[in-house]
């Protein structure tokens, strides 16, 4: 694959307006398929949740998902849009291997939901309003494996293997209008945004929203257009990014990578590309087809959807705490400063942090553990911390542990490796391994002798009131108890022992 050519990117800004559209697409988690009555389970054996309808068979005849209309309505809802009083599904054509029908229902000109708006925060502070042009009902294809190659994907793949069973999930997709004017910022808001819409669609219940697990997933459009143009530019669309990171890191690859084109005369080809988070790079999928190319037309075997005022009213009654008063009311309750709350609002973790203090953890500390070690940890591991495998109630009782100094913060960083690691609860790591901290008087006073053997002088800076001279001492008592010994309680007897 050759290397793309790329321009600086504060250049890149000098140059060119950057314009960014995107896609996200939000698999629900109903019991059932969008139009069949297969089981909606993650993880099951290939090809497993599959019939007649889903596979397209000759014959089938669809059915739409009631609680999959609920559960759009709810979205377009949430995000501020009108709810259509009817909606029709249609048929989009376009060759999909991993659809055995070859087409996929979805809707075209008759979106569940149009016409909203989310306000969003980026890592500075700046809010921008993001226009959404609609969110509409699809069905999901199913996951292709590539085998061969090196890289899992499908360029120098020997054969692919086909697994249907998420063929036919309900997902509705998010459309936004063109973004203007987030300059520098383009590729932090389109991550905010994504990190918005997870957090709005974990709020209604209706989708799992693993990003992993590719139930949110991000296609990212990206164009530029010189400075005071008034048309826009060729677009790409870098497809299916299914994690925050990967959606900044991508859009600002993009702006970069077109730059350079644009700088030299070239062109921009309107086409889907795809993120490769190993190497850090797009790289060319196929040409992107315009509307017209799908040829949709109103798929005969669906009737129109059409909810009733009093359902759109119920499900409006029913909608959570919107989002942004949330933020204010925890921010309040929890005594952050702004740039506490920022760091954890940026980093996707207030549902962790809020059920980390309903488990008995303090708010600093819940804060301490995720936006410090554990962010941390992740960033080494490439991963968002939101996504690392590890329990609120875990934290909590780790962060209790510290708090009731049965353990220091050190040994606490080392319990937190073995809970990811799968080895049990904090609590039991530290019976198991004998973590706890020694604060016995005893055995502090021998180690604090045998330290003061070799460093005789400490005592009399201790008396001349040089305090800075214990710390020879404490650090020796600590290596020898590796790590375990009550700092200040080792502080303490040893000014006692001066003091004789």
């Amino acid at each position: 694959m050759a290397k793309d050519e790329l321009m600086n990117y504060e250049q890149a800004l000098e140059k060119f307006e950057v314009v960014i559209g995107l896609e996200v697409h939000v698999e629900l988690n109903t019991k059932t398929k969008m139009f069949c009555g297969c089981r909606n389970d993650f993880g099951d054996e290939p090809n497993t949740n599959v019939c007649p309808i889903c596979i397209g068979l000759p014959g089938s005849l669809p059915a739409v998902n009631k609680r999959a209309v609920e559960s759009s309505i709810a979205i377009g809802l949430a995000l501020g849009c009108q709810i259509a009083p009817t909606g029709r599904f249609a048929r989009k054509n376009y060759f999909y291997p991993d659809l055995a029908k070859n087409f996929q229902t979805s809707q075209y000109d008759e979106p569940i939901a149009f016409e909203g708006a989310l306000d969003v925060e980026v890592p500075s502070g700046n809010k921008f309003t993001v226009n959404i042009e609609r969110a509409h009902m699809e069905e999901d294809a199913g996951k292709l494996t590539h085998i061969g190659g090196s890289t899992g994907r499908i360029q120098g793949a020997e054969y692919s293997l086909v697994d249907y069973n998420r063929a036919g999930v309900p997902l509705v997709e998010i459309v936004t209008k063109p973004v203007y004017g987030a300059g520098a910022e383009a590729p932090e808001l389109a991550a905010a945004y994504v990190r918005s819409i997870r957090e709005i669609v974990r709020a209604l219940g209706v989708s799992e929203a693993r990003m992993e697990r590719g139930n949110v997933r991000c296609d990212a459009n990206v164009s530029l257009r010189p400075h005071g143009e008034a048309k826009l530019g060729t677009r790409t669309e870098t497809k299916n990014v299914n994690s925050l990171r990967s959606i900044e890191r991508a859009v600002r690859y993009e702006i970069q990578r077109q730059a350079a084109i644009l700088a030299k005369g070239g062109k921009i080809t309107q086409e889907t590309r795809h993120w490769h988070e190993d190497r850090g790079l797009t790289s060319a999928g196929r040409p992107k087809s315009d509307t017209d190319d799908y040829r949709f037309f109103p798929e005969p075997d669906l009737v129109p959807v059409k909810p009733s005022h009093e359902l759109i009213e119920s499900i409006r009654a029913s909608l959570p705490e919107n989002p942004a008063d949330r933020r204010k009311r925890l921010q309040a309750e929890w005594a952050f400063a702004d740039l506490e709350f920022r760091d954890v609002v940026n980093a996707g973790l207030m549902d962790q942090i809020e059920e980390t203090i309903a488990a008995g953890a303090k708010p600093q500390a819940a804060r301490k553990w995720w936006t410090g070690e554990l962010a941390r940890l992740a960033n080494a591991d490439g991963k968002d911390v939101a996504d690392l495998e590890v329990s609120p109630a875990h934290i909590a009782e780790l962060a209790n542990l510290v708090e009731s100094g049965k353990i220091n913060d050190r040994i606490g960083r080392d319990v937190l490796v073995a809970v990811l690691a799968g080895e049990g609860a904090p609590a039991d790591i530290v019976s198991s391994k004998g973590l706890e901290v020694v604060s016995d008087d005893g055995a502090l006073l021998a180690a604090i002798d045998e330290a003061l053997a070799s460093q005789p002088d400490v005592i009399d800076a201790i008396r001349e009131g040089r305090m800075q001279a214990a710390g020879a001492v404490i650090g020796a008592v600590m290596k020898a108890m590796k790590g375990q010994a009550d700092a200040a309680r080792v502080r303490e007897l040893l000014i006692q022992r001066a003091s004789e």
